[in-house]
């Protein structure tokens, strides 16, 4: 069905090798443009335990390394960024102990001309934020991967290429990202983004400006009776864009005081159309704002401390995915098509909470794919995790299994400074980010006291100076977004 189509697909068999042998397939979209994200895959037959696949990329008559990783139930799969120049020939390559055992015949991607586009309240909103702290997963064993991600380091060194050629030992160019943070009260006495001074405090903290403002809204307050609803947050929308950065509303059916059991704000409750007024007012006036803003709407809910979470208030993971459907119809319906839709999981490393799989919308309702994650140090029955143990296995499943072609961000992170060094950690996250996790292009750190957690950078001078050491790397871009026009926002 696609063989006619533009960007059709471009399939390599692994040729008839003797009887036995381990062969491999692959199959890489047939164009793309200079900077866009290709994501190719296979299929191994024969490998053993340990064997891996790299992708490599031709010009000139000389093969590079684009991406590698490990073959895993049989199928692969790794990203890479077209580079400029021209079409590339692509092939996948089995290594096994360093040597090559079998190669896919090559698939040319053609350089395509077009850029590659991907696939917020008043003051008193709903706090979100961490799970609470009695209720996040306890640390567990790492889940086991299966398909390969895009690991963004080259191969080992001296490893011999195929047919004798020059070693294919170059990672793929860093991506670029967005970053941003969730800014509590702790700088000026009121959060942002209805308090620009605690924007400025922040950009002096770690000396830059961010392209993410995020924040929170809930769908209504009911301390009083009756309750009343959060209209769309036209104001710090606008005060955002003016900075240059991009609006990351986190939108919660819920009303406040926040409780898990809300029988009337249930995710049945909401696919059935008891707040389609509200949701359309909403959603018209997004439309009438008109700018690109990324929306998470009912974001962790694999977990159960939030009232859309899944096996509380009456939620299934059916329910969820009707709900989230519902909504995003009725957005599409209302011409409100500048939300970017962002789903976002929390990190689940010890498979301790609902399958995120189950959970999933469907492509077409997902702009970009989210996880959150928090290093809650030593809290019993927590311990210390490191960045890549917290968020690892969760990447590698949605980034091989769930949504291999979405676009990834971290929508909240942070680390206590309470049983190791805060500092230390945030310096090894950015150090693990482009090699362990090529696919993630946003990050937003969680600056603000919540649970009594300390999660903001000011809790040490140390921690500041290691986020600000970080965040200054030319990856991640800075607040040059006041012009931003396509939707869904595309990676930077």
């Amino acid at each position: 069905m696609l063989a006619g189509a533009a960007g059709a697909i471009a399939l390599a068999s692994s040729g008839t090798p003797g009887p036995g042998a381990p062969q491999i397939s692959l199959v890489v979209r047939g164009e793309a443009p200079p900077g866009g994200r290709v994501v190719a895959r296979g299929r191994v037959v024969g490998a053993s335990a340990g064997m891996r696949v790299q992708l490599q990329g031709r010009r000139a008559g000389r093969w590079r390394g684009l991406s590698h990783g490990t073959a895993g139930r049989g199928r692969w799969a790794l990203s890479f960024v077209m580079p400029a120049g021209g079409d590339l020939e692509v092939r996948a390559v089995l290594l096994a102990r360093r040597r090559a055992v079998a190669v896919s015949p090559t698939a040319r991607v053609s350089a395509g001309a077009a850029p590659v586009a991907s696939a917020a309240p008043t003051a008193g909103a709903a706090t979100a934020g961490p799970a609470p702290a009695a209720s996040p997963p306890l640390d567990g064993g790492a889940a086991p991967a299966t398909e390969s991600p895009s690991s963004g380091r080259p191969p080992d060194e001296g490893e011999p290429p195929p047919s004798g050629e020059p070693p294919a030992n170059e990672p793929p160019p860093p991506t670029q990202a967005y970053w941003g943070a969730w800014i509590g009260s702790q700088l000026t006495g009121k959060e942002a983004p209805w308090d620009a001074r605690a924007i400025d405090a922040f950009e002096a903290e770690v000396g830059k400006a961010p392209s993410l403002i995020e924040f929170g809204s809930p769908f209504a307050d009911c301390s009083s009776n009756p309750c009343s609803s959060y209209p769309f947050p036209l104001t710090p929308f606008e005060d955002i864009r003016k900075r240059g950065a991009i609006p990351f509303l986190s939108w919660s059916s819920q009303s406040v005081p926040a409780q898990v059991e809300e029988p009337e704000y249930s995710l049945a409750e909401v696919a059935a159309g008891r707040h389609d007024a509200y949701i359309r007012e909403f959603a018209a006036a997004a439309a009438a704002w008109g700018h690109p803003f990324f929306l998470r709407f009912d974001w962790e809910m694999n977990g159960n401390w939030f009232p859309w979470g899944a096996g509380v208030n009456g939620n299934t993971p059916a329910d969820y995915v009707a709900a989230w459907r519902h909504v995003h119809q009725l957005f599409v319906a209302a011409g409100a098509t500048n939300a970017t839709w962002v789903w976002c999981p929390y990190v689940d490393p010890g498979a301790t909470l609902a399958a995120m799989a189950s959970l999933y919308p469907g492509g077409e309702y997902v702009d970009w794919t989210c996880l959150d994650g928090y290093n809650w140090g030593e809290h019993p029955p927590r311990r210390w995790r490191s960045f890549s143990s917290l968020f690892g296995p969760s990447y590698r499943e949605v980034t091989e299994t769930i949504a291999p072609t979405k676009p990834l961000l971290v929508g909240e992170f942070a680390s206590s400074e309470q049983g190791g060094s805060k500092a230390e950690w945030i310096a090894k996250a950015f150090a693990a980010l482009p090699a362990e996790f090529p696919r993630i292009q946003g990050l937003i750190w969680f600056d603000k006291y919540e649970g009594g957690m300390d999660w903001p950078l000011e809790t040490s001078k140390a921690a500041t100076s290691a986020f600000a050491a970080g965040i200054a790397d030319t990856r991640y871009r800075a607040n040059s977004f006041g012009g931003l026009s396509q939707s869904p926002i595309p990676p930077p």
